[in-house]
């Protein structure tokens, strides 16, 4: 009844939408002393989490061997598939099988680019898709817009948020359409990629023992593909079952979670893994105790199945349309339709930051209507910017918390002290479990690369970046011909990650599309452009300090200090998208190519 409420009031308008929180426009009735006191708790709230655990990023760990490596095993590719090291040569090799491959492929074979492989680590095409199995995993984009290819492949998605399972099998329908599976290289990781000056071509080896050659290499792992743990001493101390989220055990908990029935359960984390898992657990295991340093932001999903007569009635071109009216609203250079827009620039700050504060201090009304218990509701409650966390949707997270076997444990920002033979401990309390399951999420690599890349004059690409991330839009590098790097650093930030990768698909697309029809050998991009497009993500990373004044998450690498060009371009989407497209119109003017 408490979330028919709160639906109610969004239909009302009653609220503070989240589009709100970000209007510069915004102009509230409160005194600016209220805000200001939010914003010393907000403080107060950073400080308490920093002062705990100052090592930033170093508090996590994804090395995941000795005792901890059954926390990165595979258990969705059956047995490991013994195989001869490969050694032959390829166009076009992706390290990653996600959707940033592909995206890219589809766009390649469109242009005719026949000898393609993808190495990945797991067994199967589908990336975050392929691990992410978890119970109440979905997408928290709309299915229509977050699944790509939608008309390519003639597909409408049966929900709004799609499940998992119905992301990976379209995944694995992309592959099969475009014929991915032929070259594909499955369960093995790239260790190396050495650009060879004489062949020009890399050099890629593997774990496997592998010696690939090819043109043009595409990285397209993602910045976050490996799972880590806090680091919590006692880890494999643990008598009873443990597992990370992304490696989920239904052989444990049974396909439906039936066998977690009499069982004893502790979720580590409540961000947005855990934010799906936690109703889904709550509703079979005798206890849940959920571990928790700081508390989400949780929004309504409002989540419906695709009605099959607005499927029927899709017109061609559907999903493009929808995709460009999502790139038109977000243009943050579009002319406004007031004239507060001529305000100067500290009261647009201040205006957009008290717009922002009242949408987070309506999700906390929201917690206080539908948690019953009084303390339990304030220990949920996110004391931070919108946007400082990975903001998340759901309709039965806070409910769940109403159930007598679930228990918050708020570790006010401590995080669990110990891992005994028996289970967690905070604060010196023992809580004995029979399951723990770690949703701590996965590593964020600062560059987007994770294994060793060498370009010319061999210069590993991380050395390179130690003074600061040097690309253009993202995806090139001087001094590293034919390599192109997807979802990395200085691209664009977009919430629906797909819609960026479309834009770096076909724009990689484009750019071998052009290298190779011109004869050319090799494509580079030349100092002065990167040098430029450093500049660009430095200008408009904003004249806040809102990174650094935000509670520690992995959007600001734990709370780490950051060099401005060392994070995405914040120039709006649509001008990234145009910036890409003025840099594709001119590519003698701006690109090194080698014959």
């Amino acid at each position: 009844m408490a979330e028919a409420k709160a639906v109610s009031k969004i239909a009302k308008g009653e609220n503070v939408s989240r589009l709100s929180a970000f209007d510069p426009n915004y102009k509230s009735d409160k005194p600016q002393s209220y805000y200001d006191a939010i914003k010393q708790k907000f403080a107060e709230e950073r400080d308490l989490r920093l002062n705990y655990r100052p090592e930033g990023t170093a508090q996590y760990t994804s090395d995941l061997d000795g005792d901890l490596s059954h926390f990165g095993d595979d258990p969705y590719g059956g047995n490991f598939k013994p195989r001869e090291a490969i050694n032959d040569t390829v166009e076009v090799l992706f390290t990653g099988g996600g959707f940033s491959a592909l995206l890219s492929i589809a766009r390649l074979r469109e242009y005719g680019v026949k000898s393609i492989r993808i190495v990945e680590r797991g067994a199967d095409v589908g990336g975050t898709w392929y691990w992410n199995r978890y119970p109440g995993a979905a997408c928290d984009v709309p299915s229509y817009d977050y699944l790509p290819l939608l008309e390519e492949l003639d597909y409408v998605p049966t929900r709004r948020y799609a499940r998992a399972t119905e992301i990976y099998e379209h995944c694995q329908r992309i592959a099969k359409h475009y014929d991915i599976y032929d070259l594909a290289v499955f369960q093995t990781t790239v260790t190396s990629t050495v650009w060879n000056e004489e062949e020009k071509m890399w050099h890629v080896k593997t774990d496997r023992g592998d010696h690939m050659r090819a043109r043009f290499v595409i990285c397209a792992n993602g910045p976050m593909a490996k799972p880590k743990l806090s680091k919590i001493k006692g880890i494999p101390s643990f008598k009873g079952k443990s597992f990370h989220s992304s490696r989920w055990d239904y052989d444990y908990t049974g396909k439906n979670l039936e066998k977690l029935k009499g069982k004893r359960v502790a979720i580590i984390g409540t961000g947005a893994t855990a934010v799906q898992v936690i109703p889904e657990v709550a509703k079979t295991a005798k206890e849940l105790y959920v571990f928790q340093r700081t508390p989400s932001c949780i929004d309504i999903r409002n989540d419906w199945a695709t009605d099959p007569n607005w499927a029927r009635k899709l017109k061609p071109g559907w999903q493009a349309e929808r995709r460009r009216r999502a790139i038109d609203g977000s243009d943050p250079h579009a002319p406004k339709t007031t004239v507060k827009a001529d305000l100067p620039p500290e009261e647009k700050v201040r205006r957009q930051e008290n717009a922002n504060i009242d949408y987070v201090m309506w999700l906390h009304s929201r917690i206080d209507e539908i948690v019953e218990d009084k303390a339990t509701a304030e220990s949920l409650k996110p004391w931070y910017m919108f946007m400082c966390k990975r903001p998340t949707f759901h309709d039965e997270f806070l409910p769940t918390f109403n159930q007598p076997n679930v228990h918050l444990v708020d570790t006010h920002g401590k995080g669990v002290s110990e891992i005994t033979e028996k289970g967690p401990v905070v604060d010196g309390k023992l809580y004995e479990v029979d399951l723990i399951i770690y949703a701590t999420g996965f590593e964020v690599q600062k560059t987007g690369i994770y294994n060793q890349i060498v370009g010319q004059n061999g210069l590993e690409l991380n050395e390179k970046y130690k003074d600061g991330i040097r690309t253009l839009l993202g995806i090139h590098s001087h001094g590293y011909p034919n390599l192109f790097i997807m979802a990395g650093y200085q691209a664009s930030f977009q919430f629906n990650i797909t819609d960026v990768l479309s834009v770096q698909g076909d724009h990689i697309a484009a750019c071998i599309k052009y290298t190779r029809e011109h004869g050319y050998s090799t494509i580079d991009i030349t100092p002065e452009i990167e040098e430029w497009w450093v500049q660009e993500v430095i200008n408009y990373r904003g004249k806040t300090d809102r990174n650094k004044e935000c509670t520690p998450g992995y959007y600001n690498f734990e709370g780490e200090f950051n060099r401005r060009q060392d994070g995405t371009y914040n120039g709006g989407f649509k001008r990234y998208i145009e910036l890409a497209k003025s840099v594709q119109g001119d590519m003698e003017k701006d690109f090194l190519f080698g014959k």
